[in-house]
């Protein structure tokens, strides 16, 4: 056998409530300025305001950044970056979704790396130059989708080309999660369907990829389990149970994940660059018709996942009917028409699809023209 390396990621402080410790974790190690970075919708919420009000309280000088796009991009970074210079900060706290930490992460690589942000993007080897010191960093998620609390990258777009870039290092690894459940139980149904679709989606193209990761596989499958008890649940009857099973199994997929993604994402990823589709309901309505496109060749995969799902048909097909039922019951469309999509976007989303960094690590070879197949199907 060849020699594998495996590395799993960083402290979790996991339950009800549990972000009533960050004044004091932080007070502990050292650090009196936090920037906390957040989206505009979440400064705008309650218990973000009360976790900053518990913050000052407590003699922390918390100053907020909220200056962020939907699907983020360099300039945002920057304007990160010029307010922490401007606050004398110490520290970052990230409060959100995968949006908000994506944004925190890329300043923590900032603070300290000052040359054009895209020279740290891993795919052309840019993580060599990720050499310098980062501050502390602090992640506290808000909803149960992307996993970027338990992450090392952030994916930020060109202001222009919208063109994805990934900025990777160990060195962006949080230091401390927090991740309290109660902090997503005021999630709309929406939102809460289309991120749970998301870690559903991660952990199956986890499951999926090609690399030699039976750890991540076991906690894919296991974060599948997770969503498939509770996602039905938490979108339209939500309790505590539900929205922290939600919670675990989004940390599992981002777990899992390293170990690579697959073709649903890289159909989902042009929607948000080119349409501002967010992520969330873009993988939703893309994985039934990516995982058929994985069905040839994969059927004993597709066989554990549907014992996983308790499915009596257990077979490939099954598995993407799930899908499509899974979407009904959260109230997620089926075609990509019904989010915005038309006929004269599809060579567009094609190009953008091949060129995205999500497709090599598929279990098996998507081209450019199985990408214009999958969309007009999928329309």
């Amino acid at each position: 056998m060849s020699i594998s390396q495996f590395n799993f990621p960083t402290t979790i402080r996991f339950g009800a409530n549990v972000v009533k410790e960050l004044p004091d974790y932080l007070k502990k190690n050292g650090l009196s300025r936090p920037l906390v970075v957040t989206d505009p919708n979440v400064a705008q919420l309650d218990f973000f305001k009360a976790i900053v009000a518990d913050l000052k309280a407590k003699g922390l000088a918390a100053e907020v950044f909220s200056d962020i796009h939907k699907n983020p991009v360099k300039s945002d970074v920057y304007k990160g970056g010029d307010m922490w210079d401007a606050t004398k900060s110490d520290c970052i706290v990230g409060i959100g979704g995968g949006a908000a930490l994506d944004v925190a992460r890329a300043i923590v690589l900032r603070v300290n790396h000052r040359e054009d942000l895209f020279k740290y993007d891993d795919l052309i080897g840019g993580d060599i130059y990720v050499t310098n010191d980062v501050p502390h960093f602090v992640t506290i998620p808000t909803t149960s989708g992307t996993g970027s609390e338990v992450g090392r990258s952030a994916i930020i777009a060109d202001d222009v080309t919208h063109q994805k870039k990934i900025l990777f290092s160990p060195k962006l690894l949080a230091k401390i999660v927090f991740a309290d459940p109660v902090l997503t139980m005021e999630l709309p149904g929406f939102i809460t369907a289309a991120t749970g679709m998301d870690a559903l989606t991660h952990n199956m193209e986890a499951f999926l990829a090609k690399n030699y990761h039976p750890m991540c596989d076991g906690i894919a499958l296991e974060g599948m389990r997770l969503i498939s008890l509770s996602l039905e649940k938490a979108t339209n009857k939500p309790d505590l149970e539900s929205r922290s099973n939600m919670l675990m199994a989004s940390m599992m997929g981002a777990v899992a994940f390293q170990k690579g993604l697959g073709v649903v994402h890289s159909l989902a990823h042009p929607l948000s660059s080119l349409l501002d589709t967010h992520h969330g309901l873009a993988n939703a309505v893309n994985i039934p018709h990516g995982m058929r496109f994985n069905i040839d060749g994969f059927e004993e995969k597709f066989r554990r996942m549907a014992r996983i799902f308790e499915l009596k048909d257990e077979s490939g097909e099954g598995v993407v009917n799930y899908l499509f039922d899974l979407n009904t019951k959260v109230n997620i469309p089926h075609r990509l028409r019904e989010i915005g999509v038309k006929e004269e976007h599809l060579e567009t989303l094609a190009d953008l699809a091949f060129a995205d960094f999500a497709h090599p690590n598929n279990p098996k070879p998507v081209s450019r023209a199985d990408f214009r197949k999958i969309y007009g199907e999928a329309l």
